[in-house]
């Protein structure tokens, strides 16, 4: 994970992940009054941390770094992203779909631990972690006979949901949270909402790792 850029905020109002800012006068959960009773329980039942009921402990030790740094949540506060994915997992909610030479989502998950626990990821230092990560995602880790670039997209797309799915993640973005039954009015492109964070940092995030030389 690269140091943020020069001149990044910190968050002044509500959380994100690491406290670092480009709407950092912006908390969505704010906007709570605006939300429908059973909006509202939803949103703000993901600010709890659901208890282990899917992985063992040292599966969710594993798998719980490897969302970190996948992620880049490298200090707190984090998003408890692997906690999400366990209770979905554990509530047997899915996609709908599978890859035909995968098993069920929780298993492959489980062989992700494995996996990563065979390359020595535990024990590994951050850079290392990095590289073996990078080795998933290029389909070279050994999960124990599971296509591995089929797997990286699998447990990507639980870890993204889960982390893009809390508002700690929505005040990072600057994204205004349920519309409903408010809705928008301000249709159009570069047009925004009274409620709607304002951006205090433009630099593109694209460009200045390209400009650092930190593309890996």
């Amino acid at each position: 994970m690269a140091d943020p850029p020069e001149g990044l905020p910190r968050q002044r109002r509500g959380t994100t992940p690491q406290m670092r800012a480009r709407y950092p006068d912006f908390d969505v959960l704010e906007q709570t009054g605006h939300w429908d009773d059973a909006t509202r329980e939803v949103v703000l039942g993901r600010l709890e941390t659901p208890p282990l009921r899917f992985f063992t402990e040292a599966e969710a030790a594993t798998l719980r770094a490897f969302c970190d740094v996948v992620l880049a949540q490298d200090r707190e506060p984090r998003i408890p992203v692997l906690e999400h994915v366990d209770a979905k997992l554990a509530a047997g909610k899915g996609e709908g779909y599978r890859y035909a030479d995968l098993p069920e989502d929780g298993e492959t998950w489980r062989r992700t631990a494995r996996g990563l626990d065979a390359a020595g990821f535990a024990e590994a230092g951050h850079d290392t972690r990095v590289e073996i990560c990078e080795a998933f995602a290029a389909g070279r880790l050994d999960l124990g006979g599971i296509d591995a670039s089929r797997a990286w997209s699998v447990v990507m797309r639980d870890a993204l949901s889960a982390f893009y799915a809390h508002p700690w993640a929505w005040n990072e973005i600057g994204f205004g949270g349920p519309a409903y039954p408010r809705g928008y009015a301000r249709l159009g492109v570069g047009l925004s909402e009274r409620w709607e964070g304002e951006e205090a940092f433009a630099l593109d995030p694209v460009a200045d790792v390209r400009l650092r030389g930190l593309e890996r």
